[in-house]
């Protein structure tokens, strides 16, 4: 056997995975390349004989009850597997933590294409806006899952979705060691007095459903995976949608937003063509408001404080993880521009 490892440090003794593949697949050789990027869960690509696979697992360190858990990614792909909505095939879990020092989890490799600047420069001008429709599409196909048609009932507590993520939110900002930031605080006042009726919606929410967590197809605009389960729960449609048009209400500066852009000129779908393609297919979905946009913009914003608490503690995912400290404020003052109708 032998072991080829590439990218960033890897956190875990690889040849502790290499005996463990070697009794669940046989021998074989195993490679190993970090990815970089992400700013949660520690991700490789895994090679080993004939598997191409993503090994993903809890970072290293002390984490906060109920983060990076990646049980519960690997739960909802292999509920979502078998439906259409287009995930990886989940390959197995391992929940102690005798190999690797955390959990983790292996997945089918899927070949396609990720884009992280929502503008999407590498693309020729005419493929740009079927992009966002394939991405409205897949969003359409995860809420128009019932969760208990795919044993995920459970999968969290339906009902009063927004005041619940609220206070969780709102206690992480108040917990975090990070500088007070006023357009955090004017926010976390802002959004339970400005909450609308709850309409017991209840939708398998991906949580961090935007560009840069999908695959695409490598020569369609079709996602054949969505990306990153770890905050997925049952919650509304509404949340996700308004967390997918956060780039029309941030520049590209800010995580690769387009505002500012001139849209038409790029041939990108203003933020009412990406809604009505996501409308046409859903199903029937109350509209978006901008409570709903507001609140993604906050709750990016404190998972931004998050990243930067986590770098000072020395235990970040991504070595850029100190970077993304700034985007919290901005986040939060975009946030209030969609308020005030800016």
């Amino acid at each position: 056997m032998t072991l080829e490892t590439s990218g960033t440090s890897v956190d875990f003794d690889p040849e502790l995975l290499r005996d463990f593949l070697s009794a669940k697949f046989g021998r074989g050789s195993l490679q190993l390349e970090r990815i970089s990027g992400g700013q949660s869960n520690p991700t490789y690509f895994v090679t080993y004989g004939g598997e191409r696979m993503v090994l993903r697992k809890k970072p290293a360190g002390p984490i906060l009850p109920g983060a990076h858990a990646i049980e519960r990614e690997y739960r909802v792909l292999s509920a979502l597997h078998p439906t259409n909505v287009p995930v990886p095939r989940p390959i197995l879990l391992h929940e102690d933590t005798d190999l690797l020092g955390t959990p983790f989890y292996l997945m089918e490799r899927v070949e396609g294409r990720v884009f992280s600047d929502c503008a999407l420069p590498e693309l020729p001008r005419e493929a740009r806006n079927e992009i966002y429709s394939g991405m409205a599409d897949a969003l359409a196909k995860l809420h128009a899952l019932r969760p208990d048609h795919v044993g995920l009932g459970d999968f969290g507590r339906p009902g009063n979705y927004f005041e619940r993520q609220i206070n969780r939110w709102t206690k992480q900002w108040l917990e975090s060691p990070s500088a007070r930031i006023a357009a955090l605080d004017r926010l976390a006042d802002w959004l339970p007095t400005n909450m609308p009726p709850d309409d017991g919606a209840v939708s398998i929410a991906h949580g961090d459903f935007r560009l840069g967590n999908m695959l695409f197809h490598p020569r369609e605009s079709r996602v054949v995976a969505i990306l990153d389960w770890e905050l997925s729960t049952l919650g509304h449609p509404l949340a996700d949608l308004g967390f997918c048009v956060m780039p029309w209400h941030t520049a590209p500066g800010e995580y690769g937003g387009i505002l500012g852009l001139d849209i038409e000129a790029l041939h990108l779908p203003s933020e009412s063509a990406f809604l009505k393609r996501y409308y046409d297919e859903a199903i029937p979905t109350a509209p978006l408001q901008r409570f709903h946009v507001a609140f993604a913009l906050f709750r990016f914003a404190v998972i931004f404080i998050g990243i930067a608490d986590r770098a000072r503690a020395g235990n970040a995912a991504a070595a850029n993880a100190a970077d993304v400290a700034p985007l919290a404020e901005r986040f939060a003052r975009r946030a209030l521009e969609v308020i005030e109708g800016r």
